[in-house]
């Protein structure tokens, strides 16, 4: 993350910039000379988020307002309803509180959180950011048609998806897992403004 900190200090926004963890960051899938060590790496890591100076979001929520009007933003530590992946997360604690703000975004990385829990038991938050898929770094993406391999593993893999009243959005991201490079899977960075 130290070689890219110069670009992420660049990101602003009028309002603040906030972030959650994802399964990476947790250091699970290193083998580490101590727990400590492990815990150690963990906590350097929310450290750069502090230096960047953005709200990292650990099973809590903060609440923008703007010409009177408010909206919950709820972040999640990983969250994964695949058993394959860690959780760690705590959506009722970050929920906690909100129950009467018009309209909830919640940022949680792993898109099987919205099936799992999400649109069951918190019916009224809106939109869900989510991440963690990549779009498996390879597929095919033409105007009316996407297709990747991480449709068969994820319902939610890449876009926007709709279900009744409540969103998701799943971003690509701009990395890489594994294999260095995307085939037919641009990284992304999504921009969403509120109206």
């Amino acid at each position: 993350m130290e070689e890219y900190f110069n670009v992420f200090k660049k990101i602003n926004a009028p309002m603040g910039v906030f972030s959650i963890l994802g399964n990476h960051d947790y250091g699970d899938y290193v083998e580490w000379e101590s727990q400590a060590a492990k815990s150690q790496n963990l906590e350097e890591l929310k450290q750069i988020h502090h230096h960047l100076g953005w709200n990292l979001l650990l099973d809590e929520h903060v609440i923008l307002e703007k010409q009177n009007e408010k909206i919950a933003i709820l972040g999640v530590q990983n969250v994964s309803f695949n058993t394959r992946f860690p959780t760690y997360g705590n959506l009722s604690r970050a929920y906690q509180g909100t129950e009467t703000y018009p309209f909830k975004v919640l940022l949680s990385h792993d898109p099987t959180h919205w099936d799992g829990e999400i649109n069951t038991k918190y019916k009224d938050i809106d939109l869900t950011l989510s991440g963690h898929t990549h779009g498996f770094q390879f597929g095919v993406e033409i105007p009316g048609f996407k297709w990747s391999v991480a449709q068969y593993v994820y319902k939610q893999w890449a876009g926007l998806y709709q279900k009744e009243n409540q969103y998701i959005y799943v971003n690509r991201g701009f990395g890489f897992l594994g294999y260095p490079g995307r085939v037919g899977i641009l990284p992304e960075i999504t921009l969403i403004e509120f109206a």
